[in-house]
């Protein structure tokens, strides 16, 4: 489906091509068409004053015609291309509300964190009440998401009273780029533990090495760690050796281990848990692990490549909870191939049997590079409409068996155009969850893949460094890497360093 815009400068074609999308299958934005064009035309007319921005449109299809207008301060100056997407976006919605009879949850958001814009209209001074004002009338976003978006601040705040004040320390994320096999809608870094793709003791090697650099600088210059967390990949794919290795590396090098917050390692692979590796995890204190059933189903965990059972998932959370584990994570996928709301309460009614301190919901969503993508004829999934009675559904479990939601974020192609939302018990929260979404802080990114963020602790602008994501490049290149990255923070922490 076509839908010709005219009167809006050419920058303006991603934002609206992403809020066509939410509305129309296969929807695609033309800027300025020149010939008549099947699908709806929408005729856009901007005004830019110093104080504000007004923008009105006039949509037309076959058998269709609707007019829009918003107007939108400008409060700070050479603001007026972001606030004229904010309010073309506002009347584009309200456009294909009218003609397609959807109503769209989040309005005009299409960034991933809506919470981060909640966090940033309340340090700027404004009440929750003026907050959800504006996120109503202004993004247009439901009453359901906004009450949700405010619970999830109040809970972050109150898990970490210091969340904006943290940015002049760290948090070190570390990615081990190893799993079993290869899920169907997975894009992380993942190799065959045995593949052609390197050594794990290569990696591992460098690895060690960009811990040792890193640590030594952040010595030097007095940067507390806040949290750290392995992922990956499966970082319980390498053996408990080299895991044990690996957690006496981390404590040798990084400063003042006793003052760091949170540990988390995802064991997210039933299949690469082991008691000796239990055992490792208990010796060097980790507070947190990840176990994730993603289905409770084991014809689902066939199709998605998940090469566990459902009685494994079982079997090592139990083994786990017997070592003494008793912060753990689980991970629950909505929209997964051939499951419905049936499926979901079945997938609830397990997770329950096994109660974890925290569970993580996540909507499927086709990413660009997955094998479920590229292949997505041969998945069947479900509509939109049994997408939100699944996601309605797992609220009310989730409120009902004292689970509180404490982060919130969206991705592009998100089944329904939802959310993903983290769980957890009182005291269960992950606090580098926290941090990562709200980019409150620099997060650096050490191993295979890993992305460092950098957070400017003065002006607070967000850039972004990755690693290679294939072991073999890694290995090739770790140490030009990990020097740009202690460049980075050198000038990065330079206004606060003594």
């Amino acid at each position: 489906m076509i839908i010709a815009v005219s009167g809006l400068p050419a920058d303006y074609e991603r934002t609206l091509s992403h809020l066509a999308a939410q509305y129309v299958k296969d929807a695609e934005v033309q800027m300025d068409a020149d010939s008549p064009i099947d699908g709806l035309k929408v005729r856009f007319t901007e005004k830019r004053r110093l104080d504000q921005v007004y923008v009105s449109a006039t949509a037309r299809a076959e058998g269709f015609e609707d007019t829009a207008s918003f107007q939108k301060p400008v409060i700070e100056a050479n603001m007026h291309s972001k606030v004229g997407k904010q309010t073309a976006a506002h009347v584009f919605v309200k456009l294909l509300t009218s003609w397609t009879g959807k109503t769209q949850p989040w309005g005009t958001l299409t960034g991933i964190r809506p919470t981060k814009l909640y966090h940033q209209m309340y340090r700027s001074g404004l009440s929750h009440s003026d907050i959800k004002k504006t996120l109503k009338d202004d993004y247009l976003i439901s009453d359901e998401k906004i009450a949700m978006l405010e619970r999830i601040v109040k809970r972050q705040l109150e898990v970490l009273p210091d969340l904006y004040e943290i940015k002049k320390g760290v948090s070190i994320y570390i990615g081990i780029p190893f799993c079993p096999t290869m899920c169907a809608y997975c894009t992380f870094p993942a190799y065959a533990i045995n593949g052609k793709n390197g050594s794990v003791s290569e990696f591992l090697n460098g690895l060690y090495y960009e811990m040792e650099q890193t640590g030594a600088w952040l010595k030097e210059h007095n940067i507390p760690v806040t949290t750290i967390y392995f992922g990956g990949g499966t970082p319980t794919s390498i053996e408990a050796e080299e895991m044990d290795a690996l957690y006496s590396q981390m404590h040798k090098v990084f400063p003042d281990l006793n003052q760091v917050r949170e540990v988390t390692v995802e064991a997210g692979r039933p299949d690469t848990i082991s008691a000796e590796k239990l055992a490792v995890l208990n010796k060097w204190n980790i507070d947190r692990i990840s176990i994730n059933p993603q289905s409770f189903h084991n014809e689902t965990l066939r199709a998605i490549g998940r090469h566990h059972s459902v009685e494994e998932t079982v079997d090592k959370y139990e083994l786990a909870v017997r070592h003494g584990v008793d912060n753990i994570n689980m991970d629950l996928i909505i929209g997964l191939p051939n499951e419905g709301v049936p499926e979901m309460k079945h997938n609830l009614s397990e997770t329950k049997k096994l109660d974890p301190a925290s569970l993580t919901v996540h909507t499927l969503s086709f990413k660009r590079a997955s094998t479920m993508t590229k292949q997505k004829d041969k998945y069947n999934v479900a509509g939109p409409e049994e997408i939100q009675q699944m996601m309605d559904l797992t609220n009310q479990w989730t409120d009902e068996n004292e689970y509180e939601p404490y982060y919130l974020y969206r991705q592009k192609n998100i089944l329904g155009n939802l959310e993903n939302v983290g769980y957890a018990k009182a005291g269960k929260e992950s606090l580098y969850n926290m941090i990562i979404m709200e980019e409150v802080q620099t997060i650096i990114g050490l191993g295979c893949g890993a992305a460092s963020k950098w957070v400017d602790p003065v002006s607070e602008k967000i850039t972004r460094m990755a690693n290679p994501k294939d072991p073999i490049s890694y290995i090739e290149r770790y140490e030009e890497y990990t020097h740009r990255k202690i460049d980075t923070l050198n000038e990065l922490f330079r206004p606060i360093t003594p």
